[in-house]
């Protein structure tokens, strides 16, 4: 005959295993849509690759074909000769990095004086200034072309480098990092007689790595791919960038696709690299950056 704590620990038992069961099952769970959703991700990935390295014929073929009967190595070195592809490179490399490096510097002095310093309107002026958010970039479109043809910058990189050194989006993220790191290590800072400027250069970016490399890779991905800044701005040859130059395998009838995903994979090529070296900054920063308001 059973005690009354025999069946208490029995019902502890069947409790405990049913709770680690129903565990089992939603992570298997949460796993599987994870992998599905892993999967739909690397299948447009790989048929860019495979569509590098196909015949015209394979192109259209149906049903699809997802490996190419032979490896046409010889589309990149097409795509190499059809264009200044280097020139290209340098063209949008240079953009690039002065866009990230100036739009850094920008955005970490607004979100240090948006986060620690105080003066009067300083949240109401955040508030304006993250509103610009919500402005659709074609809204804007005319009015900074004007502006750019009036100084006299079209066909120049400045007119897609220098309106780029500023971001709502890039403020608000370091702001709301600054706002995570403790108060005492600026009051300390200040009892050692550092200014403001110290204090940012010292304390608040050495703090920031994870929040700067965020939002470094943000602006790496939207610059190097961006594309009609670009198509607006520029036209000559030479100063063209890589997404740009793509467009040179698009013509009015037709479309050489083969050599157009060759070119897709050497612009997309730098951003992986970028991405997998910085990836656990980029995981850091992005939850460290929203922990408090």
């Amino acid at each position: 005959m059973s005690t009354p704590k025999a069946n208490v620990e029995l019902q502890r038992t069947v409790v405990s295993r049913v709770s680690r069961g129903s565990k089992l099952w939603r992570h298997a769970a949460i796993h599987l849509f994870l992998l599905t959703g892993s999967l739909l991700m690397i299948i447009p990935f790989f048929w860019m690759i495979s569509s590098s390295l196909k015949s015209l014929n394979e192109m259209y073929a149906f049903p699809p074909v997802w490996i190419p009967g032979r490896l046409l190595w010889e589309n990149y070195i097409y795509m190499f000769n059809s264009a200044p592809w280097g020139k290209f490179l340098l063209n949008t490399t240079k953009i690039t990095l002065l866009v990230v490096v100036g739009q850094l510097l920008t955005c970490s002095m607004g979100a240090y004086a948006f986060a620690r310093l105080k003066f009067p309107g300083r949240d109401a002026l955040f508030t304006v200034y993250l509103a610009t958010m919500m402005i659709p970039y074609q809204v804007t479109m005319i009015p900074t072309f004007k502006i750019i043809k009036s100084l006299g910058w079209l066909n120049t990189h400045n007119a897609l480098i220098v309106p780029a050194l500023f971001s709502a989006f890039g403020t608000f993220l370091l702001r709301q990092f600054f706002l995570t790191l403790p108060k005492e290590l600026e009051q300390s800072a200040m009892i050692d007689g550092c200014s403001f400027p110290q204090i940012y250069r010292h304390i608040m970016l050495p703090n920031a790595k994870p929040a700067l490399v965020t939002l470094a890779i943000f602006i790496f991905m939207g610059t190097w791919n961006d594309f009609l800044g670009p198509l607006i701005y520029i036209n000559k040859l030479e100063l063209k960038t890589l997404t740009l130059g793509l467009a040179t395998f698009q013509g009015t009838y037709t479309t050489q696709w083969n050599y157009m995903m060759a070119g897709a994979v050497i612009v997309t090529l730098p951003v992986l690299l970028v991405y997998f070296l910085a990836q656990r900054h980029f995981v850091e920063g992005v939850v460290m950056s929203g922990i408090k308001e």
